[in-house]
């Protein structure tokens, strides 16, 4: 009777050790790619370091760098000197794409997912037509776009002349660069559209027919049964869309051809870290941009989620309602 819990407890014991043995090669990249790298750049951020010479520790001086004046869009009557005015120029690239880019993405894939989601023949492969855009992105879509913005041989420009309308000089335009990166950011909303679709056909149908019942027309039922029993898949959505927008460099890096021109108009945040770690090797101070990058982000996720109380639902709780 006694030898009973000792077998057991080894069984135990023996299956955790089988499954952290499983799941070490995780671990241990996560430990040498993440978290290692994370550590070592919040480290770099007190430093002034230029990759070749050993790193100097500088303390707050990285920080103070960007911080010690105040924006130029803010400042009154100071005559305080900007700490780095480039680095606000960065920021409010980014906030302007934000801006642009984040909700017209997220209403775009949401309006093709509803679409989609019709009974029509052909549904699949207009599906598929929609979602492989997705799939083929980067460096190669980007030279394309830029292909087709481009005033003297794109084919944008001689479609809008068609309707009577002058094409603006797009990415070779102060005013119109980030409008037209946001143009095409839409080329990869097909993963968004799919999220949305799979939520979409996970809305129970008997909630459909129980308003059909009650008399509730199309537009009825979308926003008193489709909107909110999505909310859960949008905000899911918004934060990952969120996340990636203040991570945007590729298309910016490539369209601009890495200077963040013209006039740096493309100057996104994640470009003008990557010059300072890159292209001038202060990594101390693209460090330190990271790490302000993080806060950043984390500081308007914790904000979404805390919205989310307020209008994201959930099933039971409308059921609970009713």
């Amino acid at each position: 009777m006694k030898k009973t819990p000792r077998k057991q407890l080894s069984m135990s014991k023996r299956e955790a050790l089988y499954g952290y043995l499983f799941i070490s090669p995780w671990l241990i990249g996560f430990i040498l790619f993440t978290i290692g790298p994370m550590l070592a750049s919040l480290y770099f951020s007190f430093t002034d370091y230029n990759v070749v010479d050993s790193p100097t520790w500088v303390g707050l001086a990285n920080y103070s760098k960007i911080f010690s004046g105040v924006p130029e869009a803010i400042r009154t009557l100071s005559s305080e000197p900007l700490g780095d005015p480039l680095f606000w120029k960065s920021l409010q690239v980014t906030l302007y794409f934000a801006m642009l880019a984040l909700p017209l993405g997220l209403i775009v894939s949401f309006f093709l997912a509803l679409l989609l989601n019709q009974k029509i023949p052909g549904v699949n492969l207009w599906r598929t037509v929609y979602f492989l855009p997705s799939v083929i992105a980067g460096v190669a879509v980007t030279i394309l776009w830029v292909r087709i913005f481009s005033p003297r041989v794109g084919i944008l420009n001689p479609i809008l002349e068609k309707f009577g309308i002058q094409g603006p000089g797009w990415l070779s335009s102060p005013d119109w660069a980030v409008p037209a990166l946001v143009i095409m950011s839409l080329w990869g909303i097909g993963g968004g559209m799919i999220i949305y679709l799979a939520g979409l056909q996970g809305v129970p149908t008997d909630l459909y027919d129980a308003s059909k019942v009650d008399g509730a027309n199309l537009v009825q039922r979308f926003r008193f049964v489709t909107l909110p029993m999505m909310t859960p898949v949008i905000f899911y959505e918004l934060v990952l869309s969120l996340i990636a927008t203040f991570q945007y460099f590729t298309e910016a890096y490539v369209a601009s051809g890495g200077t963040g021109g013209p006039v740096r108009s493309t100057l996104f945040y994640n470009l003008y870290l990557y010059q300072n770690a890159f292209k001038y090797f202060d990594m101390g101070y693209a460090s330190t941009m990271a790490w302000i990058l993080f806060v950043i982000v984390l500081l308007l996720t914790l904000l979404v989620f805390r919205s989310s109380e307020y209008w994201v639902h959930y099933e039971g709780q409308l059921r609970g309602r009713g």
